[in-house]
């Protein structure tokens, strides 16, 4: 086998150990991200840590521990990141229409024939393509979406211990006394 092959060999092995041995560092279980409207309307935003017999317990934004009265929420919204691959599909399309429509905007200017415009826009669509779908991706690991809405104002007593219960599944430590 020649020198390069080995090097090549031997940096894929590299590379694979290190993108297989991300699993394996212990992570901490995480709570999920809530959104909690006061009846004030004042905004909340942080990781549920617990959940209390009446009360929410979250680590908002700063780092800080916020106790959350369960008789002072009006509103409370759960989300989730985006995802990267939704958002690399989604940058993906996005790149690839936006390379297509520059390229025939180009070749309206240049007054090209229909098969050169055509193939500038494949061009132009596959060269943006990467771009949007690695911006898209990003943007999707950064973005949140409320994936559920809980409305606590007017609930029975029943109603919002059922919530409670449900979101005492979501939150980092679950069996809180």
């Amino acid at each position: 086998m020649n020198p390069l092959g080995k090097k090549f060999i031997s940096l894929f092995l590299i590379f694979s150990l290190m993108a297989l041995s991300v699993n394996l560092y212990a992570k901490e279980r995480r709570g999920a991200k809530l959104i909690v409207t006061k009846l004030d309307g004042q905004l909340i935003k942080g990781e549920l840590i617990t959940v209390k017999p009446n009360s929410l317990l979250l680590l908002d934004t700063e780092g800080k521990d916020v106790s959350v009265g369960i008789e002072d929420i009006k509103v409370i919204k759960i989300a989730e990141k985006l995802g990267v691959a939704w958002g690399a599909l989604v940058g993906l399309l996005g790149g690839a229409g936006f390379g297509a429509y520059f390229a025939g905007m180009w070749s309206f200017v240049l007054k090209a024939s229909w098969g050169e415009a055509s193939s500038l826009m494949a061009k132009w669509g596959a060269i943006c393509a990467p771009f949007g779908a690695i911006i898209g991706a990003i943007l999707g690991d950064l973005l949140l979406k409320v994936s559920k809405t809980i409305q606590i104002e007017g609930k029975s007593d029943t109603e919002i211990q059922e919530a409670m219960d449900k979101l005492r599944k979501k939150a980092r430590i679950r069996d809180y006394k």
